[in-house]
């Protein structure tokens, strides 16, 4: 009696169950994730529970929460932490503002030729590169650049250099990554459901609050994931325009040679919001019909 190798066993197995042929065939980018990505993650996070010895500048391996007490109590730590917040918010209201019209015109308004000119247009920023965009935005907001070319005959100026900068250029670098899945959802809906709503006398605004806007939702929270969690990590926007402004990533990147276990603490600090934010959006149930 002829006996079957294991590997022979193993390969007749997987072609009666395709389930398991793709989890062999996931197995190695899964690994890879779990030792790049989260092992990476579990380093970090154990780094933050060490401390750098004040007289040698030496890593000291005790465990204690120094680190995230600092943060916590120093208030330039807190300013940094609320300011960052406050400017990705900031980001994604202002992305979802310009975003949301935008993507009804190319959707509901636009001729098919004019959507995908502008769709081309949209995706198209996103092929140059984040510094050439940055800098773009650095040359506009300067003294004499253009903002102030466009505001002076109605007596204004740029607002130079700090946060308003730092809003004004992550809010264009990330509209794309808001208006794209706003525009997809937007392009799933069914046209009837907008005729029902006509035929049932509802305007056209209140079309949009109680019918448009509620099926948008999964679209609009994906689209913020993306504003919000860009934002809340950049930092080399606020290195380029952000004047004397510093956000989380400036604020890590300087500690890092410095103090790399208060760095890591700080790490802690964006991807806790972001855990956070994503179970507040799952909770709510939108990123089920995504």
């Amino acid at each position: 009696m002829t006996r079957t190798s294991p590997v022979r066993r193993l390969a007749g197995v997987a072609h009666r169950h395709p389930g398991l042929r793709l989890a062999a065939l996931l197995a190695a980018p899964m690994t890879w994730l779990v030792v790049a990505y989260l092992g990476a993650l579990s380093i970090m996070l154990v780094s933050a529970f060490w401390t750098v010895n004040s007289f040698t500048s030496n890593i000291e391996y005790v465990w204690n929460l120094s680190n995230f007490q600092t943060i916590v109590t120093d208030p330039a730590y807190r300013e940094i932490v609320l300011r960052t917040l406050g400017i990705a918010i900031a980001v994604t209201a202002i992305d979802l503002a310009f975003a949301l019209p935008m993507a009804l015109y190319l959707a509901f308004v636009a001729t098919p030729r004019a959507s995908r000119v502008m769709l081309a247009a949209v995706i198209t920023p996103l092929w140059a590169g984040y510094l050439v965009k940055a800098y773009a935005w650095w040359v506009a907001l300067s003294n004499g650049g253009i903002i102030d070319w466009i505001l002076k005959p109605f007596g204004l100026s740029s607002p130079g250099f700090g946060t308003t900068a730092v809003i004004l250029t992550l809010s264009y670098l990330w509209l794309p990554y808001m208006i794209l899945p706003v525009y997809t959802s937007l392009g799933q809906m069914s046209p009837s459901v907008l005729s029902a709503s006509a035929d049932l006398g509802a305007r056209p605004g209140r079309t949009l609050r109680t019918v448009v806007l509620p099926l948008l939702k999964p679209a609009i929270i994906a689209g913020s994931i993306f504003t919000f969690s860009l934002s809340l990590g950049d930092y080399l926007a606020v290195e380029i325009v952000g004047g004397n402004t510093t956000m989380l990533g400036s604020a890590i990147a300087g500690d890092v040679t410095l103090n790399l276990p208060l760095a890591a603490a700080l790490s802690c600090v964006p991807v806790a919001i972001i855990v956070c934010y994503l179970l507040a959006a799952r909770r709510s149930g939108a990123l089920d019909q995504l």
